[in-house]
């Protein structure tokens, strides 16, 4: 007797769900949150009195939203190795006061920039050592530095504002380059670009960048294929509290001040939530700072525009708070591993 012939088996057919949820997720990853951020934009200048796209506003939000692009870029570098930085607020505020103190000394203006950016480039090295040496969680670190450097930022000043009116390197922080008798490109806005370029080129064209997204993908991998993990973490923790020295020398610039207690407070959840949103994940191995850009732009514009239409600032943290939450529930979209 002759046995039936069977077919082979043909590949599963996917549900068209499943397709479309896949489709969706592609589509989120290719274009990121700049649609989102043109139809804010669009949206504030409709309903805040068609102000908001004009050349002086625009100027205004790229002011705005150069400190926290800084810091984000920074922040990138250390989500992307599945990391933490809570103390880059902490971090300007103590950075920002040794500049200002410095600016005071008789002689010694010019070590003002120089002492902001070595005082964030000490912390972040400190952060870097405790979680790469000693394999200390980076929340727990980063948490315990954001209390004590805010102490020591506030220790500094004897918790009062330091104020230099004749500050020599404050056109950083209110001068730019005039483009139209309206619209000015802030010297902030220009030094948040340069970074983000900086940045994209250690990421994309450097053996450096090729291990740093190495790191976050899988650290045990990294490790086996002679990857110095430690060199690495201490890498972006330095770079981000580099980088958080620089937004101490930007938000000192453009307020001829600092104050330990007030100066960065809650700029970390700015710079988290603008990561998370530019398309970096929280697990590590995926994300670019271009994106981080467009989550940084979009936080500006959401600040600036709910001021446009009339919004309270108690409604503005209420508001602010859900878009972290909409940021991270994002973030479990695009990696469906992570919702397992």
């Amino acid at each position: 007797m002759s046995s039936a012939l069977v077919p082979p088996a043909g590949p599963a057919e996917i549900p068209s769900s499943a397709r479309t949820s896949e489709r969706l997720r592609s589509v989120m990853q290719a274009a990121g949150m700049l649609p989102v951020l043109v139809l804010l934009a669009i949206g504030f200048h409709v309903f805040g009195g068609h102000r908001f796209l004009s050349g002086q506003n625009l100027s205004i939000v790229a002011q705005q939203a150069a400190i926290n692009v800084v810091l984000s870029a920074g922040m990138t570098f250390v989500i992307l190795t599945g990391g933490i930085d809570l103390s880059v607020g902490s971090t300007l505020a103590f950075s920002a006061m040794g500049g200002l103190m410095v600016s005071l000394v008789p002689g010694l203006g010019w070590l003002a920039i120089p002492a902001c950016l070595g005082a964030g480039l000490l912390i972040g090295l400190l952060n870097g050592s405790l979680i790469a040496g000693l394999k200390i969680p980076p929340f727990i670190v980063t948490l315990g530095t954001l209390t004590a450097v805010r102490g020591l930022a506030r220790l500094m000043g004897e918790d009062r504002t330091i104020f230099n009116p004749s500050l020599s390197y404050a056109w950083i922080g209110n001068d730019g380059i005039p483009v139209t008798s309206t619209l000015v490109i802030p010297w902030l806005a220009v030094i948040a670009l340069v970074v983000i370029v900086a940045c994209w080129f250690v990421l994309r064209r450097t053996v450096l960048g090729v291990h740093i997204y190495a790191v976050g993908g899988n650290p045990a991998a990294a490790r086996l294929a002679g990857i110095n993990v430690p060199a690495v973490l201490m890498f972006v923790y330095a770079l981000s509290g580099l980088l958080a020295g620089l937004g101490g020398v930007m938000s000192s610039a453009r307020l001829y001040a600092a104050n330990g207690l007030q100066l960065g407070q809650s700029y970390e959840l700015d710079a988290i939530a603008a990561v998370i949103l530019g398309g970096t994940s929280f697990v590590g191995g995926i994300g670019s700072v271009w994106g981080t850009l467009v989550g940084g732009l979009m936080i500006a514009v959401l600040s600036n525009g709910l001021i446009l239409i009339g919004v309270s600032d108690i409604w503005q943290f209420i508001i602010k708070g859900l878009v972290i939450i909409i940021a991270v529930a994002l973030d479990r979209f695009r990696q469906p591993a992570a919702r397992t």
